[in-house]
């Protein structure tokens, strides 16, 4: 049913790849982009609401700075972002003019989805531009982003951005027509049409980046992207970009990943799959048991040490006594506040310090459990 939830999605999220947009000679394909543009314009007709995720603001700046590959430090790459981007968004604003539709542009880095002020404000802002008509064109703030706050990667944005828009589906564009049992490239290999769990993708060879050399992602970050988003229930293919007319008719092309999970809160996916630790709290057994059996909030009785250099509000792990993250969250406390409160009862912390030391470390709203 994968394929049919994705021709018949009512708000859907399509993601393309850097690969799949560059032309040979720098910058963006024009007749590429117009293949896109068109056949989500068909789906917009039909009255889908469309969110579009796409690369291409690092490649379209290479050129008019004199680049000939992407870069591999952060500060350069964020100057190709810095003047590609508008390049992108003037060639999307171009391309879907033709069918009377208007495009904007939306920059996110993780901090601006995972904390809770933040994460309300960005699906107010998307929702509001769906029901004007809009097309968002989403990407991340590259030109901002610290390596702290980055995605890495435009796919697992792609997945994390369905959750955040509540889309029925998900499209993957790659330059790969999908996931194959073997590499493509020495024959004797088949198609996967359908992924129901991982053990249908255990024994994959996971390929290469994409052919222009201009993208960040290859088959591993598709694939941890598709697992992504169906294991929070949400159906998604992978397809070539060249056949994006056929897959979104939810033709028999790509391949597709079945749900495997229920819907999960949008926030909380994002804070699992999009931040990077600042610091790590190890708890007793107790506080483990409290946290993953009975999901409470993590108090400061329950801390065994704490490591990192971290402030109120940023995410960190939690771990066991041997060593084993348990679960992610963001901390109510800086570092240096809490070596003095570690084993304390927030009873006594308020009675000695004061009541704004009667509150949890990390809130069971603002905490999300890792596989064990």
């Amino acid at each position: 049913m994968t394929r049919e939830a994705l021709a018949s999605a009512r708000r859907l999220v399509v993601k393309v790849g850097s690969s799949s947009l560059a032309s040979p000679e720098g910058g963006l394909d024009a007749v590429q982009v117009a293949v896109l543009v068109d056949a989500i314009a068909r789906r917009l007709a039909d009255g889908t609401q469309v969110v579009l995720v796409s690369s291409g603001a690092i490649a379209c700046g290479l050129r008019p700075l004199g680049l000939t590959k992407r870069p591999r430090d952060l500060a350069t790459q964020q100057a190709a972002a810095s003047v590609g981007q508008g390049l992108l968004v003037e060639r999307y604003t171009a391309a879907f003019a033709r069918h009377g539709r208007t495009v904007g542009q939306v920059l996110l880095t993780s901090d601006d989805v995972v904390r809770r002020a933040h994460y309300r404000n960005a699906q107010r802002t998307f929702d509001r531009l769906l029901s004007l008509g809009v097309v968002p064109i989403v990407n991340e703030n590259d030109t901002v982003a610290t390596e702290e706050i980055r995605f890495g990667d435009n796919d697992r944005l792609a997945a994390l951005v369905t959750h955040l828009v509540r889309a029925d589906a998900l499209l993957l564009l790659s330059d790969v027509d999908g996931v194959y049992d073997a590499d493509p490239r020495h024959g004797g290999s088949a198609r996967i049409a359908d992924v129901r769990s991982d053990d249908d993708v255990a024994h994959v060879r996971l390929g290469r980046a994409g052919r222009s050399g201009v993208g960040s992602g290859g088959m591993t970050t598709k694939l941890a992207a598709a697992r992504i988003a169906a294991g929070a229930g949400v159906p998604t293919l992978l397809a070539h970009a060249k056949d994006v007319v056929a897959a979104l008719a939810g033709d028999d092309v790509g391949t597709c990943f079945h749900p495997t999970g229920s819907r999960a809160p949008a926030r909380l996916l994002w804070l699992a799959h999009a931040t990077t630790p600042r610091g790590r709290l190890q708890l007793d057994d107790g506080a483990v048991r409290a946290v993953v059996d009975r999901r409470t909030s993590l108090l400061p009785a329950g801390i065994v040490s704490i490591d990192g250099d971290f402030v109120a509000g940023d995410p960190v792990e939690l771990i066991d006594e041997n060593g084993h993250a348990i679960a992610r969250g963001l901390v109510n406390y800086d570092a240096g506040e809490l070596p003095a409160l570690l084993g304390r009862s927030t009873r006594d912390l308020a009675a000695a310090l004061g009541p704004a030391y009667h509150r949890e470390v990390v809130h069971r709203d603002d905490l999300v459990l890792l596989p064990g």
